[in-house]
Order: structure tokens, then sequence, then C-alpha cells
């Protein structure tokens, strides 16, 4: 039986935005707030999107410092930098034998507006069966970033959750997305998927994957808890019915994530076993 746990990234998996680690320090970016703000500036001015605002302005940052910061190489040097919350390195693997000891098929995917690249910088960038990201083009020789390739913003995040719905292992085969596919015979039905998500941004698939069938599991870090803002987003995610379930992003063996990770697919694995048995 095949489950999927699908993971934001940026405040789910790592601490902060992936970018303010190491690559926006290399392109002279020293005040983070200020970027995010020319951003949305950018994006007003211009009705344009955000995610794509930010893209195109990482590569004019680049352009005055260094043209080749944004190579996968270096990319990949940054992620390195990336802090994860605690459990995360270890989360993968403990899970997917706890998976395998319960009969269960474990799939990890990534749905973020984070950098493709980065994310597969980190020490768990081989964990995934894919990673959906943004990522750039790049010049012949792989060092200039050129264009935007692919950029994720918070409702296209849900066209990804359909490719793994049907087994779709890529960003680009928007005839296969589309062809109709009766639930019960698509790879990983919505129903033994749980989406991972921290706020506002991950709020159009926490809301599908409820509305699909599946679990809603959001994250805060333990650290701001006590920040009015850290209280008021998950106050707002359980009065506005968008996840079943909100827990410290603390992936270590025993948390309050763990134990609710291992009911689910418990739960999962039960439900499985009873339409099986009726089916019959």
């Amino acid at each position: 039986m095949k489950c999927a746990l699908v993971y934001d990234f940026d405040g789910t998996l790592a601490d902060g935005d992936c970018a303010q680690h190491g690559l926006m320090p290399a392109l002279g970016i020293n005040n983070v707030g200020a970027f995010w703000q020319e951003v949305k500036q950018r994006a007003a001015e211009n009705d344009g999107d955000e995610i794509l605002s930010y893209l195109g302005l990482l590569v004019e940052k680049a352009a005055l410092t260094n043209p080749n910061e944004l190579s996968i190489h270096n990319l990949k040097k940054h992620g390195k930098s990336i802090p994860l919350y605690p459990g995360v390195a270890d989360w993968f693997d403990r899970i997917n034998k706890y998976a395998v000891d319960n009969g269960l098929e474990l799939h990890h995917y990534i749905i973020s507006s984070g950098l493709d690249a980065m994310i597969r910088g980190t020490e768990i960038g081989d964990k995934f069966r894919m990673i959906f990201a943004c990522k750039y083009h790049y010049s012949a020789n792989g060092t200039l970033a050129t264009w935007p390739a692919q950029a994720i913003n918070y409702t296209t995040k849900t066209q990804f959750l359909f490719r793994i719905n049907k087994g779709i292992d890529n960003s680009w085969d928007n005839e296969a997305v589309n062809r109709f596919i009766e639930p019960e015979l698509r790879e990983i039905p919505f129903q033994r998927m749980i989406y991972f998500g921290d706020g506002d941004t991950d709020i159009p698939s926490m809301k599908m994957v409820r509305y699909q069938g599946g679990v809603s599991l959001a994250v805060f870090d333990q650290d701001k808890w006590k920040t009015a803002k850290t209280q008021g987003k998950v106050e707002k995610l359980i009065a506005e019915e968008r996840a079943n379930y909100v827990v410290p992003a603390i992936y270590e063996d025993g948390s309050q994530l763990d134990v609710t990770v291992k009911g689910l697919l418990q739960l999962f694995k039960r439900k499985y076993a009873n339409k099986a048995l009726l089916s019959k």
C-alpha cells in the first residue's frame, strides 16, 4: 500500500527561508526584510507573480556581485548551510523503517517555493522521490542563471499534489496530469497522503488534501511559540479548518509529530485492510 508524505520546505523542515542562508549573504543582501519588501513592491508595480519577481531579483543581485553565484553547484553549496529542525536529519530513515515494518510503501515529496538546488544540497536532499521547487534555466556551460524554469507559488502547489496522486514524476507533462484516471486507480490516493506545512502559503494545499480525504499537518517552530504571530497563525489554521493536526516542528523519535504520523500511518493501514476484506 503506497502512502505519501508531502512537505513544504521553508519553515516546515528547515528554519526560515532557504535563500537567506548562505545565498543572500553571498549576493550582498544583508537586510532580508528589505529584500522581501522590494520583491513585494516589484510584484505590485508590475501586477506580477511574487515568486517570479523574487527569482528575477536574485538574478539582478547576482549580476551585481557574482553572476555564477546562482549556478547549481553554488546553490547546492549554500544548501549545506540551511539549518534543519530537530530530528529532521534522521527522520526519513526512521519513518521509512516504521512503514516497512507495517507493510506500507512510503514515498516522500517536497513541494516548495524554495530553490530546488539548495534543497538538494542539504543533508536530506536525497531522501525524496521528487522535489518540486523553483529552478532556473542556465547558459550552455551551466553557470549563469538566465530565466526561471519553474516558479511555485502558494496556489500552483496544488497541481503537484495531483502529479503525486497520479504518479507523474515530472513538472512538464501537462497532458498526463490532466488525463482522467478513476480515483481508485491512481497511484497514491489522496486518502493516503499527509501534507506538512507551516502557514499561509500552504493553506490551498492543506485545504485540498483535507477536501480529498487526506490529512493536513501544520507545524510550528517551538522556539517561537510564545510570539503572538506564531500563536495567531496556529489559531487561524484551526479556526478555518485548514489543518487536521498542529504540532511542533520537532521530528525526533517519540516527539508529538513522530507519534502523530505513526498513528496516521496505522490509520491508513487499518482502513486499507478493512477495505480489502470488504471487497472479497
